[in-house]
């Protein structure tokens, strides 16, 4: 789930996302989205599909790790539905630009250039939704790391990279929240990330866990 998550997630991203949308011009988003609406609906729906991979990862991320301590478990499944909840209703502002650029009576009123705006405004919320759904999701995703580091279940280099990782992320989207200039420091927040997400992934498809105590019974 770690694999497919990261996979569709980066197909949204680097392909659908960086593809159509230009932060230098409002006019050319809008363009790109009237030439491309099937491609920027289908990065839309695979976002969503990502979503609800996530929730199952969440799932069974808590399943793994409650025995070694439940608060904790339960804290981080909460961080992690906080970050669901921010990042589903987040689609809904790609879905309202969609609505701009396609025309219709309530868009009359509108010049050209009040409209690519607007799109525009919208496709910054949709942006600063995901963004902000990255706080709960390095807090959560640090939390299951700690609770896999003391479960002994993945080796403990991974699982301490993977706190260190989730914090980064948590901090480096705070920092975007206080300064538009932490921007500069993508890489450093999501890189990370990344190395870990896959990592893990590799490693728990690869490599057989012992069964817990409850799954036993």
């Amino acid at each position: 789930m770690y694999l497919l998550t990261v996979s569709l997630a980066l197909f949204g991203e680097a392909y659908v996302r960086s593809s159509l949308l230009v932060g230098s011009s409002a006019a050319r988003t809008a363009s790109n989205l009237v030439e491309s609406a099937a491609l920027y609906r289908t990065g839309l729906a695979t976002d969503l599909l990502t979503f609800a991979g996530v929730a199952v990862l969440v799932w069974a991320l808590y399943h793994l790790v409650r025995e070694v301590s439940h608060r904790l478990a339960l804290l981080a499944l909460l961080f992690r539905a906080i970050e669901l909840a921010v990042h589903f209703s987040a689609i809904g502002f790609g879905l309202v630009a969609l609505s701009l650029v396609g025309g219709g009576e309530y868009t009359q009123s509108f010049e050209a250039a009040q409209l690519h705006g607007l799109v525009g405004v919208a496709l910054r919320a949709q942006l600063a939704g995901l963004g902000i759904g990255f706080i709960p999701l390095g807090f959560g995703s640090a939390l299951f790391a700690f609770l896999l580091l003391q479960s002994g279940l993945v080796p403990r280099l991974l699982a301490s990279w993977g706190v260190l990782a989730s914090l980064l992320l948590a901090a480096y989207s705070f920092g975007v929240v206080l300064s538009p200039d932490a921007s500069d420091y993508f890489y450093v927040g999501m890189l990370p990330m990344f190395i870990y997400e896959v990592s893990l992934g590799c490693w728990l498809l690869f490599r057989r866990l012992p069964p817990t105590s409850r799954s036993a019974a």
